[in-house]
């Protein structure tokens, strides 16, 4: 659970990291950022914050921020209603972020796995992406991802985005975090 005053911190920050690197959002966008929380009260390590430009049957268009050191944790977007599940590009505008995927695993990852969830990540194929580079993870994929010291900047396009259906390999997560008001 997250409490709103955190959830308005975390937008507030996301919205000035986005604007910092030129990305300008509307004042509906800023106050409508997304602040994934995921229910294990550790925003700051195991987390985003996206910003939602168009997600309809047919396409999604988002943009990822994750603060330095940030993980999204290991998961995949499985088939829904007959569909084979979501296809998405990552494409890194600013920072520097480690995409982990099946495959040949990397030796020596550069991201680090979050203290006390190690047995809840198992794949470990490293695509490293700096500013202008992207990856296109097919549907139905194990992956997580983390930022680099000073966050990242990730612009996702996929297929229809149905977060709520999201398959988490830590059974601990909330993909839509319960928001507690401030007393």
């Amino acid at each position: 659970m997250i409490k709103r005053s955190e959830v308005r911190e975390a937008q507030a920050k996301a919205a000035e990291m986005l604007a910092d690197v030129g990305i300008e959002l509307t004042a509906e966008e800023r106050e409508n950022i997304e602040v994934a929380e995921l229910g294990l009260g550790e925003l700051e390590r195991t987390g985003l914050e996206l910003v939602v430009y168009v997600n309809t049957d047919r396409y999604c268009a988002k943009e990822l921020v994750l603060f330095p050191g940030q993980t999204c944790p290991e998961h995949r977007h499985p088939p829904v209603f007959g569909e084979p599940g979501k296809m998405e590009t990552f494409r890194c505008r600013w920072g520097k972020v480690w995409l982990y995927v099946d495959g040949e695993p990397t030796l020596d990852i550069q991201a680090q796995v979050p203290e006390g969830s190690e047995e809840y990540y198992t794949v470990f194929r490293e695509i490293e992406l700096n500013p202008g580079q992207q990856y296109t993870i097919p549907p139905d994929t194990l992956h997580w991802f983390q930022a680099a010291d000073e966050g990242a900047i990730v612009s996702e396009f996929s297929s229809t985005s149905r977060d709520e259906f999201d398959i988490f390999t830590d059974p601990r997560i909330k993909r839509i975090p319960k928001i507690e008001e401030d007393v």
